[in-house]
């Protein structure tokens, strides 16, 4: 499939209608919206199966280049408000694919060792190796969101960080690894509801945080600083994708397509023998049964 191309559902592909340049900004984002996308909630759960499969394909192309030496890889970022479901997308479309191809890192509150270092520290020693996805669950991005909200360093220390976090980007597609970057999307009324049912559910106790209420108070100021990192942080090379988290599987749906997107472009092939293959297929031949 081309560049591009569009899939059964799409009346536009997710690359371009999700694309930050596309949506306008985040403070007018409808969370319920699907984008170029004309199916519903069933068509779009049986199209996830069907390019599933796609992209468990060319993860395993891709795994497969890495163990011959390809140092080429992807990186997967998630950022989003409490409850947006960037848990759901590495379960959910992280599972779609081989583990052993697959690396994913939360990032909270830094520890006191990651705190001694400069911010991208951490960041650094969870990318993926060559041949992997990474997922990472929050990011480097969080030293210019909740950072920049609650004032947790000086303005002049954060504001620099936007350039640094750039270089850091352009280094690392320099050095193969193409870069996906996703801002997921709820409304304060879906937010509530599934902060609801985390109260309903004794199983679900244990994803609630008292102080995802309490961050919910700084909501504008957070669209805020989301459009500052679309605004400075956007680019052709690393680019910023809003994906309306409401209907989870179309947010799911959507990641998916990014996916198999950014492995399409790297039009991988499958790695060469290092052996020789008609030797080792009459070595194999005259094996005992």
């Amino acid at each position: 499939m081309g560049k591009h191309a569009k899939t059964a559902g799409w009346t536009t592909p997710a690359v371009e209608s999700l694309r930050v340049t596309a949506t306008g900004p985040i403070a007018g984002f409808e969370p319920s919206s699907t984008p170029g996308f004309e199916g519903g909630k069933d068509s779009g759960a049986a199209l996830l199966t069907e390019r599933g499969a796609v992209l468990a394909d060319l993860q395993e192309l891709l795994y497969a280049n890495g163990r011959a030496g390809d140092r080429r890889s992807v990186l997967l970022v998630l950022q989003g408000m409490d409850t947006a479901g960037k848990g759901g997308i590495v379960r959910h479309v992280g599972g779609l694919v081989d583990p052993q191809g697959l690396t994913i890192q939360g990032f909270g509150k830094p520890t006191p060792e990651e705190l001694s270092h400069d911010f991208l520290w951490r960041v650094h020693r969870a990318l993926p190796p060559g041949g992997r996805i990474g997922i990472f669950d929050r990011s480097h991005y969080e030293d210019v969101l909740p950072v920049r909200v609650h004032d947790l360093v000086p303005k002049s220390e954060w504001e620099k960080r936007y350039e640094v976090i750039n270089q850091f980007e352009r280094d690392l597609v320099a050095s193969g690894t193409t870069i996906i970057k996703c801002a997921m999307v709820v409304s304060k009324s879906e937010q509530k509801a599934r902060l609801t049912e985390r109260l309903e559910r004794p199983d679900k106790y244990w994803k609630y945080d008292p102080g995802d209420i309490d961050e919910r108070g700084f909501w504008d100021d957070y669209l805020e600083a989301y459009q500052a990192i679309f605004d400075r942080c956007d680019s052709s090379h690393a680019p910023w994708f809003l994906i309306p988290a409401d209907r989870k599987w179309f947010a799911r749906l959507a990641i998916c397509e990014l996916l198999i997107n950014a492995l399409e472009r790297l039009d991988l092939e499958w790695p060469k023998a290092d052996f020789d293959v008609e030797a080792e297929k009459k070595r194999v031949a005259a094996l005992e049964d």
